[in-house]
C-alpha cells in the first residue's frame, strides 16, 4: 500500500476490505475479494485503471479472470496460472516438464497409502498439505511419528498430502514480475518461517525477513532467474496458461544448485515489506505495465542503497489458534526509517486497535546496512504492546553474524 502510495503516479488507492492501518493512505471499501461480481462492481464504481489483486484464494477462484473479463487491467494470474500455487502437485509437474530441479515427491490421497510411502522418505520428512495453506500447511521433522500424524491429519480433512525429500542450503526468496516469457526479478530476501528464535517450532506463514542478502553473488540471482523461473515462465506459455503477476519462488540453494522449495502467485509478506521499502522505482508503473503486456518495454526496477528487515508481532499461540481481540497499543509514535504495517487487526467503535488474527503486525525498518535496519526494528518492535504477544529476536540476526555460506556447487 505504502509502495503504490508513494508512485507520483497514482493519484489514489482504495482497499478492499483493508484495515485500520490502510485507512490513513487508502479509501476503504467493505468489499469480499472472492466474490468476482464484488470485485468487478468496485473497480467500475471507482473508475479504476489497476486492479491489484493480493491474496492467494481470489486468485486461485479466478478473480483475476473476471476482472480482465470487464476489460480492466489487473495485476494476478489468471486462475489456470495460480494453480502453480493452489496445486502443489501441478508445480511439480510444471517444474519436471520444465527441466526445473526441485525435491523427490509423492502424493497421497488415501490413508491406507500413507506409511508406506513414508517409508520411501525421510530421515527427515517434509509433509504438505497439496492445496492453500497460508504457510502453515507444512511439517518439516525427523521424528516419523509427527511426520505421519500430521499426513493422517490432513486426510482426515479430505485434503490430498504431499511428501518432499528434504532440500538442504540457504533457502532465498525471490519474487519475479512475470509477463508470459518477460522474467524481471526484484530483490531477493531471506524468511524465517518457524515460529522460534533459531528456527525452532512449527512453521508460520514467516516471523519476519531481510533484504537484500550479504551472502548471495548477483551471479547466483541470475542463476535463479535463468536456470529456475524463465523456464518455467516459458512452460507456462507452452501449456496455454501463460503467467501474468508476481511469481515468488522459494528455494533452497544446495550443491546442485538452486532447489524450488514452493511456488507462490503473488507477493507474500514478510519479504515482500521489506522488498519494497527499497523500492525506488514507481510500484504502480511496473504493476501496470506487466499488467498490460508491456514488461519487457519498462526500465529495470531501481533500489536504494541499504538493508531492510521485516520483524512480525504474532498474538499469543500463533500459529496455532491465536488469542484475538486484545488491544494494542504503541502503534502511532513516529521514529526514523521505521513503518508498522498492519496485517491482523480491526477498530473498537472507540477507535481502540484490537488484535484480529494471528500475524498481527510487521515492522519494518531500513537502514544503512542490516545492522542498522535491525537495530531500528527493534527498537520500534518493542514500544508496541499486545498481551500475550510474540516476535521473534534473531532475524537477519544469522547474517549479520556472517554465518550464512553457499555450499560448493559439484
Amino acid at each position: 500500500m505504502l509502495a503504490l502510495r508513494r508512485d507520483p503516479g497514482v493519484s489514489a488507492v482504495a482497499a478492499a476490505p483493508g484495515n485500520p492501518g490502510m485507512a490513513p493512505h487508502a479509501e476503504i471499501r467493505a468489499v469480499d475479494p472472492c466474490s468476482a461480481e464484488a470485485v468487478v462492481a468496485l473497480a467500475r464504481d471507482l473508475e479504476a485503471d489497476l486492479v491489484v489483486i493480493g491474496p492467494e484464494v481470489p486468485l486461485v477462484l479466478g478473480i483475476a479472470d473476471a476482472v480482465r473479463a470487464a476489460g480492466i487491467a489487473c495485476f494476478g494470474p489468471s486462475a489456470a496460472a495460480a494453480r502453480i500455487e493452489g496445486s502443489k502437485a501441478f508445480a511439480k509437474d510444471v517444474m519436471s516438464a520444465a527441466g526445473v530441479l526441485t525435491a523427490h515427491s509423492e502424493v497421497v490421497d488415501h490413508p491406507g497409502e500413507l506409511d508406506a510411502a513414508l517409508d520411501r522418505f525421510g530421515p527427515t520428512w517434509v509433509v504438505k498439505d497439496d492445496g492453500l495453506a497460508a504457510g502453515k500447511g507444512v511439517v518439516v521433522t525427523s521424528d516419523r511419528l509427527a511426520a505421519r500424524d500430521h499426513g493422517a491429519e490432513l486426510l482426515e480433512q479430505g485434503h490430498p498430502v504431499l511428501l518432499e525429500s528434504f532440500l538442504d542450503g540457504p533457502e532465498v526468496s525471490l519474487f519475479c514480475l512475470v509477463d508470459g516469457e518477460t522474467v524481471v526479478p526484484l530483490l531477493p530476501a531471506q524468511d524465517h518461517k518457524r515460529v522460534g528464535n533459531g528456527d525452532t517450532g512449527p512453521n508460520t506463514g514467516g516471523m519476519g525477513a531481510y533484504t537484500p542478502l550479504p551472502w548471495l553473488p548477483a551471479e547466483r540471482v541470475t542463476e535463479i532467474v535463468d536456470d529456475v523461473v524463465k523456464p518455467v515462465a516459458a512452460e507456462m506459455v507452452r501449456r496455454g496458461v501463460p503467467f501474468s503477476g508476481l511469481l515468488y519462488a522459494g528455494l533452497a540453494i544446495g550443491q546442485a544448485g538452486p532447489a524450488v522449495v514452493e511456488f507462490n502467485c503473488r507477493f507474500g509478506d514478510p519479504e515482500t515489506q521489506a522488498v519494497l521499502a527499497l523500492l525506488d522505482s514507481p510500484l504502480g508503473a511496473l504493476l501496470y505495465a506487466t499488467a498490460t503486456g508491456a514488461l519487457a518495454q519498462s526500465e529495470a526496477p531501481r533500489w536504494i542503497d541499504g538493508s531492510a528487515v521485516t520483524v512480525v508481532l504474532a498474538a499469543e499461540n500463533y500459529p496455532g489458534r491465536p488469542r484475538t481481540g486484545d488491544v494494542i497499543t504503541g502503534t502511532d509514535a513516529s521514529e526514523p526509517n521505521t513503518e508498522v504495517l498492519h496485517a491482523g487487526t480491526s477498530q473498537r467503535d472507540d477507535g481502540a486497535l484490537l488484535s484480529a488474527g494471528g500475524r498481527v503486525l510487521n515492522v519494518v525498518a531500513t537502514g544503512a546496512d542490516l545492522t542498522e535496519a535491525r537495530e531500528r526494528a527493534y527498537h520500534r518492535i518493542t514500544g508496541i504492546k499486545l498481551p500475550g504477544s510474540h516476535y521473534r529476536t534473531d532475524i537477519a540476526l544469522a547474517a549479520v553474524e556472517d554465518r550464512i555460506s553457499l555450499p560448493t556447487r559439484v
